[in-house]
């Protein structure tokens, strides 16, 4: 079996990789090492890293796309499909001979559908745990790793978790909330081992003290949550995410809802965007500055005798 674990970035993801893989999971080969952002380390094999780079790309996309484009019908051909799902179930079987393997890199979240059928196609069940992190904690953290807005950062949060939580609607799924996991994680494993075959149980429990130390959440937030956008979608998704992590059903009608506003908003507004930084680059634009425009149409004007509707 392979276990996802998806969300956005800075969301707790490291911290319940490694403890997953502390508690009987195994990790792959090959893992991006610690750094200032991330001191305890990332816990993410940098092949899948760039596997996922490589298809983000190809499609003009990355991690930091707030766009919902790669869900549309056209977003893949048929081949380039086959392709990437081929190239995803080479690394798969590239894995460790292990009852549980433990894969995390954020990206899957965006990419999901692909590592997926990859995954069953090479024989392997899904499951998947979602991190669930209070939003402005995860945008402080994004917008201090990365230097973008605040709005970026709220989008990334906003499409990555509103994406782990419909593509893995029929698999195996437990919602973890950072917080909880920090606060006792050996019923956050217990939680997760109830979606197992086979129960997770830590080798040495004092490893996984260590390394949940207190300063490894760096960012707190107390207050409510600061929606964007002119609307309440990054509340409603964060309560209805809180109230899972808390093993009560899933509220899909409002996380639908939500998802539906997003995408026909984000639709209309990158076409109109794309029609804007067309205009502006366009030929007729270029070729007539306000310098030329402005004597072009006073002949304009002296043609028409300055007459009409050109008085």
């Amino acid at each position: 079996m392979i276990l996802f674990v998806l969300g956005p970035q800075r969301s707790g993801t490291s911290a319940i990789t490694r403890v997953l893989s502390l508690c009987g999971g195994t990790l792959p080969a090959g893992m991006l090492g610690a750094d200032t952002n991330n001191p305890l380390g990332y816990w993410e094999p940098r092949a899948a890293i760039t596997l996922n780079e490589s298809i983000l790309r190809s499609h003009a996309s990355n991690w930091y796309d707030p766009s919902l484009r790669l869900l549309e019908g056209d977003a893949f051909r048929a081949d380039e499909k086959a392709a990437h799902i081929a190239k995803i179930g080479a690394y798969l079987a590239t894995l460790p001979a292990a009852p549980l393997v433990v894969i995390k890199e954020p990206r899957i979240t965006a990419l999901s559908d692909l590592w997926f059928e990859a995954a069953r196609l090479g024989g392997f069940d899904v499951a998947t745990v979602i991190a669930v992190r209070q939003p402005q904690e995860v945008v402080k953290s994004i917008a201090a790793s990365w230097h973008v807005s605040p709005a970026l950062a709220s989008a990334i949060w906003l499409k990555y978790n509103l994406l782990a939580e419909r593509q893995t609607r029929g698999v195996l799924r437990v919602f973890v909330e950072y917080a909880n996991l920090l606060d006792d994680w050996r019923r956050e494993v217990k939680r997760i081992s109830v979606t197992l075959p086979d129960e997770l149980s830590p080798e040495e429990e004092q490893a996984v003290e260590d390394f949940l130390r207190p300063d490894l959440r760096r960012q707190r937030h107390a207050g409510p949550v600061a929606d964007l956008f002119g609307a309440n979608w990054m509340s409603a998704v964060y309560e209805t995410f809180r109230a899972a992590a808390q093993d009560e059903p899933v509220d899909g009608a409002t996380l639908d809802g939500v998802f539906e506003s997003y995408r026909a908003c984000e639709r209309d507004f990158r076409q109109a965007f794309q029609d804007f930084h067309g205009l502006s680059n366009s030929m007729l634009f270029r070729a007539f500055p306000p310098v030329v425009a402005g004597p072009v149409m006073e002949v304009l004007a002296m043609a028409h005798r300055r007459r009409g509707t050109w008085a």
